[in-house]
């Protein structure tokens, strides 16, 4: 990954760590994806890859295009010919692209007419989650002229833990109660509540540290911030005290 490159990746993971609202995330990430895998547009697929179902989101400048499509057009892109049927045969949730997995017959699909009439673009990139199962989850990048060469396939498996990172956070954040006014006294930090939420699913600091990419020391400086902010000095009586104000749910914790 070259240095504008990982500047531009730092600064989006930077930019996610701080957002609060999860419905932003990945807009986020959709306004700069395209850029960095060599592409010119790009479609998120947040809960499956189907004709009929499933959060369905776009890159900023394409967005427009999509808001006249009848639902025969929009089931087509939501069907994700041929990637989803790709990763749905194996394990492996490496990039690729429709050209490499379908061959000459790619340019001759309904779904390619589709896009070449929409946008104008010709090739598709898959880059699932890392660790999604079937039905599977994760975003297509367009563009025209050439194909994607390996190198930039490589940058696209590259930023596969950025996509996970991102939805991980998304799914925490959107387990949050509605903060009271007092919980807004508090002033956690984003990294501090994703350590919160983790503590009320009973992970250990260790467990914590892996989940987030940081070390076990980093996680107990964060409980300790956490603890002086709430008042509290022990686990349980901090998860109960956050959701009576609010900053978690007190709702159970889904297992992934």
């Amino acid at each position: 990954m070259g240095t504008t490159a990982y500047e531009r990746v730092l600064a989006v993971a930077v930019a996610a760590l701080h957002e609060r609202d999860p419905e932003r995330l990945w807009p986020l990430l959709a306004a700069e994806l395209p850029v960095l895998c060599g592409g010119d547009a790009l479609i998120y697929k947040l809960d499956n890859w189907d004709e009929s179902e499933g959060t369905l989101g776009l890159s900023p400048e394409v967005t427009g295009e999509f808001v006249a499509l009848g639902d025969e057009d929009t089931a087509l892109l939501r069907a994700g010919y041929p990637l989803a049927r790709h990763y749905a045969d194996r394990p492996d949730r490496a990039p690729v692209t429709a050209r490499r997995v379908a061959g000459r017959s790619w340019s001759g699909s309904p779904t390619a007419r589709l896009l070449d009439d929409l946008l104008d673009v010709d090739h598709v990139l898959g880059v699932p989650l890392p660790r999604s199962t079937t039905p599977v989850t994760g975003c297509m990048v367009y563009r025209s002229g050439r194909d994607f060469t390996d190198d930039e396939l490589r940058l696209a498996e590259q930023l596969q833990p950025l996509l996970a990172a991102v939805e991980q956070q998304r799914q925490l954040l959107r387990r949050l109660g509605t903060p009271s006014e007092e919980a807004a006294d508090v002033a956690l930090t984003p990294r501090e509540t994703t350590v919160l939420l983790l503590l009320g699913d009973a992970l250990t600091a260790v467990s914590i540290g892996r989940r987030l990419g940081i070390s076990e020391r980093t996680v107990h400086k964060h409980i300790a911030n956490i603890y002086r902010k709430l008042g509290t000095h022990d686990r349980v009586s901090t998860v109960l005290h956050a959701q009576r104000l609010g900053l978690v749910s007190r709702a159970p914790a889904a297992r992934p």
